[in-house]
Order: C-alpha cells, then sequence, then structure tokens
C-alpha cells in the first residue's frame, strides 16, 4: 500500500472509475467517484460518493460510508458502523456487523449473517495461521510472496494507500502514483513521483517531488512540476509547461508550453543508423535462408 497504482485500461467517467480487475482501498481514502470493478475491498473510515458494482464480492471494514448502492454478483461484508446511503444488492451471502445502517433496504439471495466480518488484513492473518497449523509450510511462502512482493501486477490491481483523495479536481496522495497503459485519467495528480505508461490520457497537470516519466503516445493536458527529472517518451504531447530540474524528451515528443530547468533539455534520437544495420542483416539472412 506504498504506492498508488491505477491499472491498465482505467477509466475514469463522470460518475464512476471503471477498472479492468480489483480494487484495494487503504484507510481513511476520500473518493468522490464511484467504482465498477471484478473485486472492491475498502478499509476503515473509507468515504465513497457514488455506487460500488462488482462482479465478485465487497468487503467494506468498520466506519466506511457509501453515498450510492452497493451491488455484487457475490457476497457482501459490512463491517460495524458501516453506512449505505442507498440500496444494497447481493447474489450471495451478507455479513453485517453491529449497527450497520442501509437506508435503501437490501435484497439477498443467499444467507443474512449479523455478525462483525473479519478486517482484511486480520482476515489474511489468520488464513496464514491456519495453514501453519495444518503444517502447509510451501502454501504459507507462497501467499507470503504473493503479498509482499515488491513486483506489483500493474495491470490487474487498482490500490489506493491510506489517505488518498480523488476527486474532479485532484488526485492527491503522499505516495508514489503509478499508472498503467492506455487509461483515461481526470484530476490534477500530486504525488511522490509519477510513472505513467503508454497511450494514456491525463486531463489534468502532474505536481511532484520526484521524477515524472510519461510512456509512448500519451497526452498530459495540463502542466508538469517536479523537482527532479522529467522525462517524455515517443510521440507524446504535453499541452501545458514544463517545469523541472532536467527534462529528457523524445524527438518526436511535443511540449506546446514553455520549458524551465535548471541542468537543461536532452532530446533523444533514435539510432536509425543501427536500425538500418540490423535491417540490412535480416534482410540477407532471409536470402541466405530462401537460397539455401
Amino acid at each position: 500500500m506504498d504506492e498508488l497504482v491505477i491499472p491498465d485500461y482505467t477509466v475514469m467517467e463522470e460518475h464512476s472509475i471503471v477498472v479492468d480487475g480489483d480494487v484495494l482501498i487503504g484507510n481513511y481514502a476520500d473518493l468522490s467517484f464511484g467504482l465498477i470493478a471484478n473485486t472492491i475491498v475498502a478499509g476503515e473510515h473509507v468515504n465513497v460518493y457514488g455506487n460500488i458494482i462488482s462482479e465478485n464480492y465487497v468487503r467494506i471494514d468498520m466506519w466506511s460510508e457509501i453515498t450510492g448502492d452497493v451491488s455484487t454478483k457475490s457476497d457482501a461484508y459490512l463491517g460495524e458502523f458501516v453506512r449505505i446511503n442507498g440500496k444494497l444488492t447481493a447474489a450471495g451471502n451478507l455479513d453485517v456487523g453491529n449497527d450497520v445502517k442501509i437506508s435503501n433496504g437490501y435484497d439477498i439471495k443467499g444467507w443474512l449473517v449479523v455478525r462483525n466480518p473479519l478486517p482484511f488484513i486480520m482476515f489474511i492473518f489468520f488464513y496464514l495461521m491456519a495453514l501453519l497449523h495444518m503444517g502447509s509450510e510451501e502454501e504459507v511462502e507462497k501467499a507470503l510472496e504473493e503479498l509482499f512482493s515488491e513486483e506489483v501486477s500493474y495491470n490487474r490491481l487498482m490500490v489506493i494507500p491510506d489517505k488518498t483523495v480523488i476527486n474532479l479536481q485532484e488526485i492527491k496522495t503522499t505516495s508514489s502514483a503509478v499508472i498503467g497503459n492506455h487509461c483515461r485519467i481526470t484530476g490534477n495528480i500530486v504525488s511522490r513521483s509519477l510513472l505513467m505508461g503508454s497511450y494514456g490520457t491525463l486531463f489534468g497537470s502532474v505536481r511532484a517531488n520526484g521524477a515524472i516519466s510519461i510512456g509512448a503516445g500519451s497526452t498530459i493536458h495540463g502542466n508538469m512540476v517536479s523537482s527532479e527529472v522529467v522525462k517524455i517518451g515517443r510521440n507524446c504531447h504535453v499541452l501545458g509547461k514544463i517545469n523541472a530540474d532536467s527534462v529528457i524528451m523524445h524527438e518526436t515528443a511535443r511540449v506546446d508550453g514553455a520549458l524551465t530547468t535548471l541542468k537543461g533539455t536532452t532530446i533523444e534520437q533514435d539510432d536509425i543508423v543501427g536500425m538500418d544495420e540490423m535491417e540490412t542483416q535480416l534482410f540477407y539472412g532471409f536470402t541466405l535462408l530462401e537460397n539455401s
């Protein structure tokens, strides 16, 4: 949870964030959008101003509030003092804690169990303890590697760290931000650093203390400010200005505004000569194969 991760093909619509994968929300996060994803897990004191639609289960920890409807094609788990200011619909079971309020009622197909569901982190802890008691050391090691590996699967999981704010005006986090490929994002990004994939569109500016890197074919409808280096990939288009310690940009990239740097701007060029030599070698290689 030390990075804001937006996976591939994520789209921020007018009222909802559509994720082609799962969503994990940290404590005290504040989202002015609804969520549409496969699985949605929210921590404590989370505010979501919109509807939650999930293909798989939904788990919302205690003291969180959803200003909208909650719909899942599987089970729903609601911790103590959760507030849903809409209707809850679940095709599976519903586990609820004490003093849960659902303003417009609920419609479930499975069992209704009134008990306090375990917080997500505690659920993982007891799961690992159960595996240890069963003597499944290999399963425990595998689960630990998947949970605490530094290599995050950016193309399937959206991770929203603690105290992150996402609304129409800004995406603000004290952590680093990673945006996947083919994303459509709205709002000014304020983060420790930013790594953005290829062929994405950001309707907003970027402000970071660390480095900013933009992948090929992406468009930024705003300014970029960094205390370190800003790197712009092939065929990128920045409609605003750039203010950074230094800038590295591809020769095919375009910046409409002014470039202000302390250490200058570096233009990257393709190695055309090397590419020509490679193509020539491939040509002669195929010719030799055809003649042999």
